[in-house]
């Protein structure tokens, strides 16, 4: 599985890079078929609120989850919490 963090209106420093990879590459975890994930972190108009957006790629389907919060990290860890659970839903359908 393929991890590309693209960063919007601002550079990520080393951490930060690294704490996503750590998070969404447990993504796998959850369907095995994931080709890439395409991580977008981004400020929003107000400094305090950080958006992510997460887009997991699956054989015939590009699932999307955007979330906001006050840090990125906090972001990160709701945007790959709602990736599961689609992932764990889409895999359902895909079994059915």
């Amino acid at each position: 599985m393929e991890i590309r963090v693209q960063t919007l209106k601002f550079d990520a420093d080393q951490k930060l890079l690294d704490y996503v990879d750590k998070k969404v590459a447990k993504l796998e975890r959850f369907d095995d078929n994931i080709t890439s994930v395409d991580v977008v972190l981004s400020l929003m108009e107000k400094p305090e609120n950080k958006a992510v957006k997460l887009q997991a790629n699956v054989p015939s389907d590009a699932l999307v989850v955007e979330k906001n919060a006050k840090t990125f990290e906090e972001a990160v860890t709701d945007a790959v919490d709602a990736m599961k659970e689609r992932l764990t839903r889409n895999k359902e359908k895909r079994y059915d």
